[in-house]
């Protein structure tokens, strides 16, 4: 009884080639995805320092455009007036 115990409870520690193979490709594929995560994730933080960019210069645009309608709101309201005290 002893020695059924014994044999049930014994691994074969024998490694073969496949598995040898198999570790090496899962290891190679885990090494490839990490790296194309890698260049990913350049491409985007490029992308996105160019948008980041690309919004301050429309805010800047913005901020300009804004301060030119209000001045020509200030134009338009003089003229107004004046034309109003004219006639």
């Amino acid at each position: 009884m002893a020695d059924e115990k014994v044999k049930n409870w014994t691994l074969n520690r024998q490694v073969n080639l496949s598995v040898l193979l198999q570790l090496v490709f899962l290891a190679s594929l885990i090494v490839g995805s990490w790296i194309n995560l890698q260049r990913q994730l350049d491409l985007l933080q490029h992308d996105v320092a160019i948008l980041i960019q690309d919004n301050r210069q429309f805010h800047q645009k913005l901020e300009s455009f804004s301060a030119k309608v209000i001045e020509y709101e200030y134009r338009l309201r003089a003229l107004e007036e004046n034309y109003a005290a004219k006639h």
